[in-house]
């Protein structure tokens, strides 16, 4: 199934500004109602009452410098 990336944004923040970015998105996920803002683009979605919500957390190592760094994931899925 080919993959079509909708939206994504991504820039370093303090802890204290993600932590209420997260919220803020909480309360939109929990209204079903998600809008996504960046400097260039917009989208709104509804997400269903019951999706699935992944949590993941990985250590990956640069195969070349040898530096580790982490990425803790929240995912929510579903289908149409």
């Amino acid at each position: 199934m080919p993959e079509e990336e909708l939206f994504k944004t991504e820039k370093q923040m303090m802890r204290t500004d993600i932590a209420r970015a997260l919220r803020d998105a909480a309360d939109e996920i929990e209204s079903g109602d998600v809008h996504l803002v960046s400097d260039t683009d917009e989208r709104s979605v509804t997400v269903p009452e019951r999706p699935r919500f992944e949590v993941e957390l990985e250590r990956l190592t640069d195969s070349e410098t040898g530096e580790q760094r982490y990425e803790l994931e929240y995912e929510i899925r579903w289908t149409k």
